[in-house]
């Protein structure tokens, strides 16, 4: 790469290396806006925070079944029907963030592979 005149050559350690933090950075940004939601979800719905075992949700014995119940919820946008707005606008924030952080999760993963048979 030709920066400022002088060639730039990046290693694939590197390139991973930035990879893994941009994509380290934003699933935890996920993981974080997850839990904000799940706090306003138990003030404003109780129903939907016990149907998505929302005190379990992020630990060992958590309910799958009720965590793709959550995803399902999200990715079907049936939050749109809410009457609390602070609500809606954390179930879009963490459907986006959502699509971001599995982007930059495949993107890393690609890119190992790549980075090895290429050889960069």
């Amino acid at each position: 790469m030709l920066f400022g005149g002088f060639m730039m050559n990046i290693s694939g350690d590197a390139f991973l290396l930035a990879l893994f933090l941009i994509m380290v950075v934003n699933v935890s940004r996920y993981v974080s806006t997850l839990r904000t939601l799940l706090r306003v979800m138990r003030d404003c719905d109780p129903l939907l925070y016990q149907q998505v075992d929302g005190r379990g949700f992020f630990s060992s014995q958590g309910n799958v079944s009720k965590q793709v119940r959550l995803f399902h919820y999200i990715r079907s946008q049936q939050y749109q029907n809410h009457h609390d707005p602070l609500f809606m606008t954390k179930c879009v924030k963490v459907r986006k963030l959502f699509i971001l952080a599995s982007t930059f999760v495949m993107v890393f993963f690609i890119s190992i592979f790549a980075v090895a048979f290429l050889g960069i």
